[in-house]
């Protein structure tokens, strides 16, 4: 028809029916919702405990280095030392931990409940050995150290953690096997017992903190067990009545209980030490006032590399600083509890759990008593803290976390599907086959061999 429009093949353009509704655009979605269900995909990956526990715990040994040598050069000078005889000390312990968290990695599950027996002897039986005249060594008035010649000591009560940690997931671990947990005197016996008397072999020698620490790892195994809440309270209830004794017969310990929220020194600077630290702390501002310009070492902070090594932080490194360890430890203790949720092996979930208790107990009691909330129990901060004898069992209690979190079912899988990018040769070869010329599984190659096939 003439005056008609013709495409370019002669026939009439198609007519589109009317009032037909435009296609439906590409949906925006949130992007706090995006971000939010991205990171929740991130945290559900079998190996997200595992990069948690392995990072976090490096990040903080590494921090706690460089705070250790930045907080002792004063005490060292002071003491007519080299500014980095500490740091020098504590590397050397954070070399040996690194070997204790290898072989942690490494040695299988049954090894490891096989030699809580021994371990758990050894504790005790270096703890005897502290109360033995000649051999035992008072520190700041509580004699729990032995001396090792020359300058180097050993605190037996930071191993006792470890070795209640793995002798209770043990024996807990056997008796739900033999299904005897549902009676109470087989979940108390004997490991209320024997907790007791670690707990009565650390308070002779006068450490308060060390004892509060491993009465959080006891409690923590009884609630992994299913402690009815009515022995869970007698047993909290009769560990309170001790504590409130030992600390009502101390006045050391009641003048530390006086200078919770103290703002100022007090009579006699009782509160010198709990003071001071709010003072580091405060003056440390957003982003502190550069690694190394602390003024509050400089002799007017005790323990500055040690209990109160978190004091110093904040005023060298602010508060981000603070915040970043207060994260990296989090991130430690949602790893370990994770790793307790997810197994299927008693020995593993009580183990895992005792071992988070641990180092989130003693972080929040470190913690709390720098900021003024908890009295000062005179304990390290773990793996930050100077002190090898609390580093060295630490560090191996990360490496049996490490050791759990590779060990569950999605993490084995995910780690048996990944192959190394370099040096792995192309094809399997068979016992006759003729040897040929490597093939090396490199970038390049790969690359050249998706072109070569069409891809693009």
């Amino acid at each position: 028809m003439p005056g008609s429009p013709q495409s370019r093949t002669g026939r009439p353009p198609v007519q589109r029916a009317a009032g037909r509704p435009p296609a439906p655009g590409p949906r925006h979605e949130n992007p706090v919702l995006r971000l939010y269900l991205r990171l929740r995909r991130a945290w559900d990956r079998p190996l997200t405990a595992y990069y948690l526990i392995f990072g976090g715990s490096a990040l903080i040994t590494v921090l706690g280095l460089v705070m250790v040598y930045s907080a002792s050069q004063i005490t060292a000078l002071q003491l007519s030392l080299p500014g980095s005889y500490f740091f020098r000390k504590q590397a050397l312990a954070a070399l040996i931990g690194a070997g204790l968290l290898v072989a942690a990695m490494r040695v299988p599950v049954k090894l490891h409940r096989a030699l809580a027996y021994p371990i758990l002897a050894g504790a005790v039986f270096l703890m005897i050995l502290v109360q033995v005249p000649g051999i035992g060594v008072a520190v700041n008035g509580n004699q729990n150290w032995i001396s090792l010649g020359g300058s180097f000591q050993i605190q037996p009560s930071e191993f006792g953690k470890l070795a209640l940690v793995l002798w209770g997931a043990d024996l807990l671990a056997r008796k739900q096997e033999r299904k005897l947990l549902t009676q109470w005197k087989h979940m108390l016996v004997p490991l209320v017992p024997a907790a007791f008397m670690l707990l009565g072999l650390i308070m002779i020698g006068g450490d308060m903190g060390t004892a509060i620490i491993l009465t959080a790892i006891l409690f923590g195994l009884l609630w992994l067990a299913g402690a009815p809440t009515r022995l869970f309270a007698g047993v909290l209830s009769v560990a309170a009545l001790l504590g409130f004794i030992l600390i009502k017969t101390s006045p050391n310990r009641m003048a530390r209980l006086g200078c919770l929220g103290a703002t100022d020194p007090g009579p006699g600077d009782a509160c010198w030490q709990a003071v001071h630290g709010i003072y580091a702390l405060a003056s440390g501002g957003l982003f502190g006032s550069g690694l190394g310009a602390s003024v509050e070492k400089w002799g007017q902070l005790p323990e500055a590399h040690t209990d109160f090594i978190f004091a110093v932080t904040g005023e060298e490194l602010g508060l981000a600083g603070t915040l970043s360890v207060l994260a990296l430890f989090a991130a430690l203790g949602y790893a370990g509890i994770r790793v307790a949720g997810r197994t299927e092996d008693p020995f593993v979930r009580y183990a895992a759990g005792g071992v988070t208790t641990w180092i989130t107990a003693q972080a929040v009691i470190n913690i709390g008593a720098v900021l003024g909330l908890l009295p000062i129990a005179g304990v390290p901060l773990p793996l930050f803290s100077y002190g090898g004898s609390a580093l060295l069992p630490t560090m191996f209690a990360i490496g049996l976390l490490i050791a759990f979190a590779r060990d569950e079912p999605g993490a084995r899988a995910a780690l048996a599907l990944r192959q190394p990018r370099f040096g792995r040769k192309r094809g399997a070869r068979g016992p006759g086959t003729k040897r040929g010329p490597r093939s090396w599984n490199t970038m390049r190659r790969r690359a050249s061999a998706a072109r070569s096939s069409g891809e693009r």
